[in-house]
Order: structure tokens, then C-alpha cells, then sequence
């Protein structure tokens, strides 16, 4: 891999191993090993945030080692459930949603659901000609 250019080295390289090894970075392959694709992934990432990245090659090498390094050092540090890289991790966290008061009913066992009255009607279906048929009218 030596006589390739970074970008065509970083073409042939698939393995989170290769990866580390290519740039020099010691690793514990245990660590690796569990965390393979969370590594990968999160240095995907940072090079994403780098924003604009040296145009010369032996920069950007130097620019990826780092980032590289610091994907690694996030799983030495921590896991994977802490770390939650991929959308799966999220997926069980709290979420919000805003439901309308309007869109609110109670539905008793069997009863079909009325609309929501509409602004200013009791409910009962009737028009607003005063021949209201609710206990509410």
C-alpha cells in the first residue's frame, strides 16, 4: 500500500484493522474486535465535521490519523450503548409528540368515535340553527 496515492489506499482498506494498522495507530484488538463498525462509522463522522480538509495529501494523512485515533480512544474510553453512533441507539430514547387537544376522544367499549366539535358546536351534529340534541344544547 505504499506506492498508492491516500485516497486510493483508503479505497482498498475495509476492515476497522486495516484502518488503524494503515495509520500506524496501536490498538487492543479486543477492543476492535467488539467495536469494529462503531469505530469506522464514528470516524466517518468526524471527517464529516472536519469541514474543509487539506488538499495535499501528507496534511490530510495527518488530518485522518487523528480523527482516527480519536474514534478509537471514544471506545477504549466508553461503548457503543454510550456512545450510540448508529440510529438503532436512539430508537428507544423518549420521544415527543404533540397531539391536539381537538384530536383527544374517549372511545367506551364498542362506541363509535364522534369528530371533534367543530369551533363553537356542542358535538351533537347539529347545525348551528339552535336544534341542538346534546344535554349540552
Amino acid at each position: 500500500m505504499d506506492d498508492l496515492t491516500l485516497d486510493e489506499a483508503l479505497e482498498d482498506l475495509s476492515a476497522a484493522e486495516e484502518f488503524l494498522e494503515y495509520f500506524g495507530i496501536e490498538y487492543d484488538a479486543r477492543t476492535v474486535q467488539v467495536n469494529r463498525l462503531h469505530i469506522l462509522q464514528r470516524f466517518h463522522n468526524y471527517i464529516g465535521q472536519a469541514g474543509d480538509l487539506p488538499a495535499d495529501e501528507a496534511p490530510r494523512r495527518a488530518v485522518y490519523a487523528r480523527l482516527l485515533q480519536q474514534a478509537y480512544e471514544d471506545f477504549v474510553k466508553s461503548d457503543a450503548l454510550t456512545e450510540k453512533v448508529f440510529k438503532v441507539f436512539h430508537m428507544h430514547e423518549p420521544q415527543t409528540t404533540f397531539v391536539p387537544l381537538g384530536e383527544i376522544t374517549l372511545n367506551k367499549a364498542g362506541a363509535p368515535v364522534a369528530p371533534a366539535p367543530a369551533a363553537g358546536g356542542c358535538g351533537c351534529g347539529s347545525s348551528s340553527s339552535g336544534s341542538c340534541s346534546s344535554s349540552m344544547g
